[in-house]
């Protein structure tokens, strides 16, 4: 029972997701003083930098993981240790030469890119700094993947900790020591933006580094697996990086069309609000609050969803390729719900709670960032659904799918969020529409894919409307004790600080008390055990 606990997807993919959780509130934790040094219109460039740094690593390598994990998964579920090994050396060349191609084009791009896209030149200095992270991003992508693939998060969960830490740190400094060097420069928040890109190719740099140390570790077990290989015929190098290619390039189109829409939003911003005279001063402030601040917030519950997307591919293969119709449909149902039972609360939470929470991070209690979190919310529930349905399509080797309902999103959005900015001047507001018209999109479609090519039929009583109705509660209930709160204290800190707890424990006590989580599905959650034992002790569940 332990071993099967222990590899369990609910212990897995929370194990990823806890790691992404502690990645982001790093991250937000990063934003807060690096925006305070460089200020709006540094974020601007540095976001800016970081849309086409994160379009190269797509197009380049940031779908191997996933990729490797998928072929991975296949050939371990049949014993070919052999076989999966050849494909991690085979993704590992594959990635070296395209990392390398994409950190060259990029670094010698940065100004055409950035003056190209956001008619902003400031954008190209921290871009030069990101553009070596691509070629240790694509080496690195290998190895979590072929963890991943081993059905076993604790690598990369740990690599994403350090990651972070050493991009928080280094960059926090760096940028301090850039704005003091070039006081005098023009381009001086530029320069103290490069200093947090600094920072990302860093961390990078020593998460590598711990993955490198774990797999020289790990060989000697490795090399005593290939004795118990099944004996299947070995795979030739050509065939597998034909394979590869074959999986990465869907994944790679859908995964971009998920992330273009982010430099999508900043082009269609820039071009129209440029054509209308708007300087790129304040449009940096606008993309700024939008990108860096919103979107930031908004990408907390979003890169859970990624977690147990990663960590439910490997569960979905192995189904698939068992023909295991009970399995899929399991981890299938496991993987939207736990999906849903924390993006619903998060977008609750982060609409009525918005404002302290801006001021409380940003130091920032302008209407428009208060406004963007509150109408952005939506979104999150609409992004974690197609993104864990995409993960399952792609599970299921219906790679192409994904790309087409993605594609299909993008197009109507672009559309939508064109005409809102230049008849409506809706101004920044208008990319909040868009941002939620898309990933609707996507979910309706691969929804009914899903349905079409399983029989999987969604569950939605325990699966949504409950979650929603407990969030609701939660939400009112955490939106007046705030209030309350913050008159007695005057402490916007403390008040929301005690908020959030009262908010999380409410939540989970009305998802117990209202049996919209079983038993069994405590029980199968980190430290289910003693969540049930303290559950009976407090009446919440019946001896």
């Amino acid at each position: 029972m332990a071993d099967k606990k222990k590899n369990s997807f609910y212990v897995q993919g929370s194990i990823l997701a806890a790691a992404s959780i502690l990645t982001r509130i790093m991250g937000i934790a990063f934003r807060i003083p690096l925006t305070r040094i460089i200020g709006d219109e540094g974020i601007g460039a540095y976001s800016n930098a970081y849309e086409i740094y994160n379009l190269a690593l797509l197009l380049s390598t940031y779908s191997v993981p996933i990729a490797v994990s998928k072929l991975v998964s296949a050939r371990e579920s049949k014993k070919e240790y052999i076989n999966s090994y050849r494909v991690f050396l085979t993704a590992m060349g594959f990635a070296a030469v395209s990392g390398a191609l994409a950190a060259l084009v990029t670094y010698f791009g940065a100004e055409f890119f950035s003056v190209s896209l956001f008619k902003s030149e400031s954008s190209a200095i921290p871009l030069r700094y990101l553009a070596p992270t691509i070629f240790v991003f694509a080496i690195m992508g290998v190895l979590r993947g072929y963890f991943q693939g081993k059905n076993t998060m604790l690598p990369t969960a740990i690599s994403q900790l350090l990651e972070q830490f050493f991009h928080v740190v280094v960059g926090i400094v760096a940028a301090l020591i850039f704005m003091k060097l070039y006081a005098d420069s023009e381009y001086q928040v530029a320069y103290g933006a490069a200093g947090g890109t600094f920072g990302t190719l860093i961390g990078a740099v020593v998460s590598l580094a711990f993955l490198g140390i774990i797999f020289f570790m790990y060989f000697p077990t490795l090399k005593r697996r290939f004795r118990k290989d099944s004996g299947a015929a070995t795979e030739s190098y050509s065939m597998l990086l034909k394979l590869v290619l074959i999986t990465i390039f869907p994944i790679i189109l859908n995964q971009t069309l998920y992330s273009i829409s982010g430099t999508l939003d900043s082009v269609l911003l820039n071009s129209v609000l440029d054509s209308k005279g708007v300087p790129e001063e304040i449009r940096l402030v606008y993309w700024g609050r939008y990108s860096s601040k919103y979107r930031l917030l908004a990408n907390l519950p979003l890169s859970i969803a990624s977690a147990i997307g990663v960590a439910v591919v490997p569960n979905i293969v192995r189904a698939f390729t068992e023909h295991n119709q009970r399995m899929l449909y399991d981890k299938t149902a496991q993987a939207v719900k736990l999906n849903m039972m924390i993006a619903i609360p998060c977008a609750f939470g982060l609409a009525v709670l918005a404002k302290p929470i801006m001021l409380l991070l940003f130091n920032d209690s302008t209407e428009m960032t208060t406004a963007l979190m509150q109408l952005g919310a939506l979104a999150i529930l609409f992004y974690a659904y197609s993104t864990t349905t995409s993960s399952v399509l792609q599970g299921l080797n219906m790679l192409h799918y994904p790309v087409i309902h993605a594609g299909a999103g993008i197009v109507i959005y672009v559309i939508i969020d064109y005409i809102l900015l230049s008849f409506f001047d809706m101004g920044v507001y208008a990319l909040i529409v868009g941002h939620t018209v898309f990933p609707m999109i996507v979910s309706v479609l691969n929804g009914i894919r899903i349905q079409m090519a399983t029989g999987y039929r969604q569950e939605w009583f325990r699966t949504f409307f409950m979650p929603v109705v407990c969030s609701a509660v939660m939400a009112v209930l955490s939106y007046f004790l705030y209030l309350g709160l913050h008159t007695i204290t005057s402490s916007v800190l403390i008040s929301l600080v005690i908020t959030i707890i009262f908010a999380v424990v409410l939540y989970f006590v009305l998802m117990i008390v209202s049996k919209t989580l079983s038993e069994k599905e405590l029980y199968d959650l980190p430290m289910g055990g003693r969540i049930v034992r303290l559950a009976k002790k407090f009446a919440l569940l019946k001896e």
